[in-house]
């Protein structure tokens, strides 16, 4: 049952939640949000964009936003601050602490075993410090996945709450295809959608098309490494055969999941953050419709194994052999919608979301008890 909160004159709680991406394009957090204000919250979300950074990179970067964002929440008359991910989590820790406000961490990753940092020892162990001591400071946590929930119980002794990013969209209400988003084509779709960074496979997919001969790769989404890679992609000879759409509205990417053949899922092993790893894509390929290739890592490979929703990459093959193989199996099969039906019904939002409101709740309810003493 839910609790009725009052707090204000308005009768809402008001949560500030805090990431270091381009709200447009974050969906989990946008998914939150919506979710919560559907629920009686009064929603504020703080991006990069909103803090008007001179550093987009490196230290500076996250010194500068910390900083900022630290004045902005104590600017706020906020009841709850809704940290995202680790990077915004000192920031958020002080405001709640100066304000005596409440905390909530919402982990997206591992955020120390990102591939950035895998490799970076001392950086890796200033976020490693910074999660050892707060994690247990927060009044709630939650993540993704039970693999990284495991995790952090393992490591930090902190129990998390596991919302999994699951697409907020029934298969009803999922979009046409949208033909006006990519010239038509007699080629079979390969669709990658998602940030271009390291250890993201793109590269994969781009060597593939050279067996692949009659598939085009539809690259949806930018990143550390978008310029590189495309340039990358320039200089194939099948260059004809990608497509790079760049940055796009959540709404005009459901619009172009639907006209994927195969759905492309690959991630290296490169540290726990990957190896752990449940995009967002999952869901969204689940809900369409669209049978994948995924890269045979725990979360991942273990949804597609049970619910056959496409294939696995055979990770003891060359990666962009196992690749083009995978593809050709999915290709080689006839697909019915009806085929993801028990993935849906696996993979529901309305399920996920009342975890997510159980959390806000409890930390409500100690909102409210505090101000009534």
């Amino acid at each position: 049952m839910r609790y009725v909160k009052v707090l204000k004159s308005d009768g809402k709680i008001r949560i500030a939640m805090a990431v270091t991406n381009d709200l447009m394009t974050d969906r989990r957090v946008k998914r939150h949000a919506a979710t919560l204000r559907e629920a009686g919250y009064d929603v504020l979300l703080i991006g990069r964009n909103d803090l008007k950074l001179k550093h987009r990179r490196h230290w500076q970067f996250y010194a500068e936003y910390n900083w900022r964002l630290l004045w902005r929440l104590l600017r706020e008359g906020m009841d709850i601050v809704w940290a995202n991910d680790t990077d915004t989590l000192p920031a958020c820790w002080m405001a709640a602490r100066l304000r005596r406000k409440k905390l909530v961490m919402d982990s997206h990753e591992i955020f120390p075993e990102v591939p950035e940092l895998v490799d970076r020892h001392r950086v890796k162990r200033v976020w490693e410090r910074i999660e050892d001591f707060l994690l247990p400071r927060c009044d709630a946590n939650l993540t993704v996945c039970h693999s990284v929930a495991d995790y952090y119980l393992r490591r930090y002794g902190v129990e998390m709450a596991v919302v999994r990013n699951i697409s907020a969209k029934p298969r009803t209400e999922y979009p046409v295809a949208d033909e006006g988003l990519l010239p038509a084509s007699p080629l079979a779709t390969l669709l990658y959608q998602g940030a271009v960074n390291k250890g993201r496979g793109v590269d994969w997919a781009i060597d593939a098309l050279e067996m692949l001969t009659d598939c085009r790769l539809v690259v949806a989404g930018v990143g550390d490494l978008y310029d590189e890679t495309r340039a990358y992609a320039e200089g194939k000879p099948w260059c004809d055969r990608i497509v790079f759409l760049g940055r796009l509205a959540p709404e005009r990417l459901e619009a172009l999941t639907p006209m994927a053949r195969v759905g492309l899922v690959m991630l290296e092993d490169m540290g726990l953050n990957y190896h752990f790893s449940l995009p967002n894509r999952i869901g969204d390929f689940v809900a369409a419709g669209v049978p994948m290739v995924v890269s045979d890592l725990p979360e991942m490979a273990a949804v597609v194994r049970r619910f056959g929703v496409g294939e696995v990459i055979d990770k003891e093959k060359d990666k962009v052999q196992g690749l083009v193989e995978a593809v050709r199996r999915v290709m080689d099969r006839k697909w019915e919608d009806s085929d993801f039906d028990e993935a849906r019904r696996d993979m529901d939002w309305q399920r996920e979301k009342e975890k997510l409101l159980a959390v806000a709740d409890k930390v409500s309810i100690k909102r409210k008890t505090e101000k009534e003493r």
